[in-house]
């Protein structure tokens, strides 16, 4: 299904970008070879007859601007030139800067002629007003294809991107990779495998409990749930290889591997430290208030998500097995509709606001104070007692690091191809405007469930990018403000969901896999659960 997938980011993001290139290009959308009525203004006096540079500012009415480009500008336009008067006499060639101050029209243009921060056009004289000041028309250098250009850069960022991350994980991968080889030789990592058996054992039943693999998926879970990304991706990635020990068919995912998956892309997390980050330094006066939102709706994201691997992996189901296959489940499936139908009774009956009222004693700044004690000294401590643990079991601490270490090179430099597939075919996406199509397509639906429509690229980027996800939210909040429904829903949002292509991409890439099965689907329905969730608590509470 991921071919698929990435096949049609690929086609709707080229697609859509190629219609909107052809449509402004008939429509004229920057008024290629149209005049615009400036005026110049020289900084010092001079004539017009002199040929020669000088430095002077465009003025460009405001009225004049949003006819000409059908903008909404509210003050006149002034902008800094280099003027140049060549052997005509009436012919100026123009050339300008854009700035902060520029219109957004002339900031895209400029970025879209290759230059990303000038623009160059002709100007026609017709009146010579003072020896300082002309007026005349403008018409700038010729600006086509913008989407398509979006697209090629895009494609090109996106790739440099890519290769940034791998080799960005080396040092992470080479330092984590050999703690865990000291834990594994001295044997703690089946001493943590076996005091969490009963959960693995319900998760990932075809794993012997003493494997490694186990211990490798306890830590990246608990790197994962103490918000230590740094950690976990390395745990994360010398589960997947251990698990690929297991695998028969070594091009195609196993049970274990897309259960494992659909807990990583669930996103499970005590504090949410980069979204609690942005909303305080946007002036939030709670920036922790997203701690408990964040939790429900990951703990539904990761509900659904194991709930979908465990259904999924039994299709498809042979003839006459249906029933049988029912009856296995049977106890699940009644806890799971049973939960379902108690949130649905208690949300009606207005019960559940009650119960969360009741719960107002919790501390959401001490919770957090008590994390983030917990995450700062979590990773000196796990160095610390696995290599302690392995000189106190007369391991060869640094040998064994060492050979661990040099793992992490190798894992690091095989997933730079899956990264770039997923991230440019991401970007193509993005850039051409499938986004938009997307966000047209949903919002039906999610008007009808009250997710406010400017909460929607928020809702549908978090499991394609966490950078473009982040930068969506921190442009939401700063709009309507950290403490705002809207600024709490997309904060709730990055709390409770994870970037499900990228991750996808980097775990099964480190180990070669290409027939993924049920991972994708059964991660999009946790992001969707995810979001449902946060919508559901966030509205309950602060609606």
């Amino acid at each position: 299904m991921l071919n698929y997938v990435w096949l049609g980011l690929l086609i709707l993001g080229i697609g859509t970008a190629l219609t909107t290139d052809i449509i402004d290009q008939a429509d004229n959308k920057f008024r290629n070879g149209d005049k615009l009525p400036i005026e110049i203004i020289f900084d010092d006096s001079t004539s017009i007859q002199a040929d020669g540079a000088y430095s002077g500012k465009i003025k460009v009415l405001a009225n004049d601007f949003n006819e000409f480009y059908g903008t909404v500008q509210n003050d006149d336009i002034f902008v800094t030139s280099k003027i140049s008067v060549n052997k005509s006499k009436d012919i100026v060639s123009v050339f300008f800067k854009v700035s902060d101050a520029t219109p957004e029209m002339w900031k895209y243009m400029a970025k879209i002629s290759g230059k990303d921060d000038d623009l160059l056009g002709s100007f026609k004289v017709r009146e010579i007003k003072t020896s300082k000041i002309i007026t005349g028309d403008l018409i700038l250098e010729d600006v086509a294809f913008t989407k398509m250009k979006d697209v090629t850069n895009a494609a090109l960022d996106y790739a440099g991107t890519a290769v940034n991350i791998a080799l960005g994980l080396i040092g992470i991968m080479a330092l984590w990779l050999g703690v865990m080889k000291v834990a594994e030789e001295a044997g703690l990592i089946k001493i943590i495998a076996n005091s969490v058996k009963p959960l693995t054992k319900f998760l990932f039943p075809d794993i012997p409990p003493d494997h490694p693999a186990m211990g490798s998926i306890i830590m990246n879970m608990a790197a994962n749930m103490l918000g230590l990304g740094n950690a976990a991706t390395p745990f994360g990635l010398k589960a997947m290889e251990e698990l690929q020990t297991l695998n028969d068919k070594k091009d195609t995912a196993t049970n274990a591997m897309v259960t494992f998956l659909a807990v990583n892309t669930a996103g499970l997390t005590l504090i949410p430290v980069t979204a609690i980050a942005i909303r305080a330094a946007s002036g939030s006066s709670n920036p922790a208030v997203i701690i408990g939102t964040s939790i429900f709706g990951a703990l539904c994201a990761t509900t659904v998500g194991i709930t979908a691997t465990k259904i999924m992996e039994k299709f498809p189901i042979k003839k006459g097995e249906y029933g049988n296959w029912l009856k296995s489940y049977r106890k699940g499936l009644l806890v799971f509709i049973s939960l379902i139908a108690i949130i649905t009774l208690l949300s009606v009956t207005g019960l559940l606001t009650v119960i969360f009222s009741k719960l107002s004693f919790l501390n959401p700044e001490l919770f957090k104070a008590v994390i983030n004690v917990i995450s700062i000294i979590a990773i000196p401590g796990l160095i610390f007692m696995f290599i302690g643990y392995g000189a106190i079991k007369k391991v060869k601490v640094y040998e064994v690091f060492v050979v661990g270490a040099k793992d992490g090179f190798d894992v690091a430099v095989r997933i730079i191809p899956y990264l770039v597939a997923m991230l440019v075919a991401i970007g193509i996406f993005r850039a051409g405007g499938g986004m938009q199509i997307l966000i047209a397509a949903l919002e039906p639906f999610t008007n009808l469930i009250g997710m406010p429509a400017e909460a929607l690229p928020m809702a549908i980027m978090r499991p394609l990018s966490g950078s473009g996800s982040l930068g969506i939210m921190a442009e939401i909040i700063a709009t309507h403000g950290p403490d705002s429904f809207i600024g709490i829903l997309v904060s709730t949002f990055f709390g409770s969901t994870e970037t499900t292509f990228y991750v996808l991409a980097v775990y099964f890439g480190s180990v070669n896999i290409r027939n993924t099965r049920h991972a994708l689907p059964a991660g999009l329905l946790a992001d969707v659960a995810g979001i449902l969730g946060a919508v559901f608590i966030v509205k309950l509470l602060f609606g």
